[in-house]
């Protein structure tokens, strides 16, 4: 089973190290993060299952960040501040956060509340997933996740929504010109940009048995790309 993985966010190093090596220890992967750039860096390239989120950073609230998270995501986010105020915790709450724990604190309180968090998660993504079957795929659309013979593998943000594009167009060629549109607005990508190409060789690793010669995703040279199951 995968380790879930933890975002540290927390501007004091000696703070961070301590709690990533905890958490290690309890068999979680820990990343971490000082700036609210990180964390937000991070977030798109790791996708953690649960974000520990110190509101003191150098460069922005972390109020803020929980927010924008929140708005992206549903991922479990658990504040631990020295802002101990009830109207501090009435805000964190009201801006995202799941739980919120104040400083100093004890480890084995903080590892409960993970645990409630995660355990909580699970048990809705086993009520409100969708599955999807096209003949050996398996979709999971909440978890951005496919199996392909009981083999899963987790997808970014950008693979699954080239995914579902895929899906939604089963049998048609599409164009670069119309993927790309549907992916990026002209200011993320240029017209010359491979970023495409980029993504459907990610996405091919992920969801074909072999990469080399692809089953799903179809190169039509000078046209595009077409999906199919058959």
């Amino acid at each position: 089973m995968k380790q879930p993985c933890i975002l540290v966010v927390e501007d004091d190093d000696d703070i961070r190290t301590v709690l990533m090596d905890q958490l290690v220890l309890d068999d979680y992967t820990a990343i971490g993060a000082s700036t609210g750039k990180e964390v937000m860096r991070l977030f798109k390239e790791q996708e953690p299952d649960l974000v520990i989120l110190d509101l003191k950073l150098p460069d922005v609230d972390g109020l803020i960040i929980c927010q924008h998270l929140r708005q992206i995501s549903n991922v479990p986010i658990i504040i631990v501040s020295a802002r101990d105020t009830l109207p501090d915790k009435i805000r964190g709450l009201e801006v995202g956060a799941d739980d919120y724990v104040t400083k100093p604190f004890e480890y084995l309180e903080l590892k409960a509340r993970i645990n409630a968090c995660l355990r909580r998660r699970r048990d809705n993504l086993a009520v409100d997933e969708e599955i999807i079957r096209l003949g050996e795929l398996e979709v999971f659309r909440e978890q951005r996740k496919v199996s392909v013979k009981g083999r899963t593998a987790r997808l970014t943000r950008k693979e699954f929504e080239l995914l579902d594009i895929f899906m939604e167009n089963q049998g048609k060629v599409l164009t670069r010109e119309f993927l790309t549109s549907k992916l990026w607005n002209e200011k993320e990508v240029y017209p010359w940009s491979r970023a495409l190409d980029v993504h459907v060789r990610r996405l091919r690793k992920k969801i074909e048995p072999d990469p080399a010669n692809p089953r799903f995703i179809i190169t039509h040279s000078g046209m595009g790309y077409r999906f199919s199951v058959d």
